[in-house]
């Protein structure tokens, strides 16, 4: 089935008050269409996470969510710093936040491992000085 429903969202850079809103909806969204609990929280942690990254890293961006029969697909794009080396942001422990983002609890260099890790896939597109989309799909069936 090619039909799909679409949330989109602008996600506020270097704002960490309204950061987390978009996933927020999402998780009201997809509990109106009466998805199951642990999708809903999967797709809730892996967009928080990468809303969060947005904010810290990108000065913002957007978020797409696509809603299929059998399949979710995020979408997070920026046009920020781009990741210099993917392996190395893919390990747990790993930031390049600054003292004044750690000192409000974020950058513990989590988010990407817990985007993948709760995730059946995740690809990750980026050039330096451009920008990054990271693309999500966690299956229904």
């Amino acid at each position: 089935m090619s039909e799909f429903l679409n949330f989109h969202y602008d996600v506020d850079g270097d704002n960490f008050v309204s950061a987390g809103q978009a996933s927020v909806q999402v998780k009201k969204n997809l509990r109106q269409l009466g998805l199951p609990t642990e999708v809903i929280r999967r797709v809730s942690i892996a967009m928080y996470e990468g809303e969060i990254n947005m904010v810290i890293h990108a000065n913002g961006g957007t978020a797409d969510v696509d809603v299929y029969e059998d399949r979710i697909v995020i979408r997070l794009a920026d046009k920020g710093p781009g990741i210099k080396d993917v392996a190395l942001a893919m390990q747990e422990g790993f930031s390049t936040a600054n003292e004044n983002v750690r000192s409000l609890g974020f950058g513990a260099g989590m988010g990407l491992p817990n985007m993948k890790r709760y995730t059946d896939d995740m690809q990750i597109d980026t050039v330096v000085d451009v920008g990054t989309t990271i693309t999500m799909t966690i299956r229904l069936a």
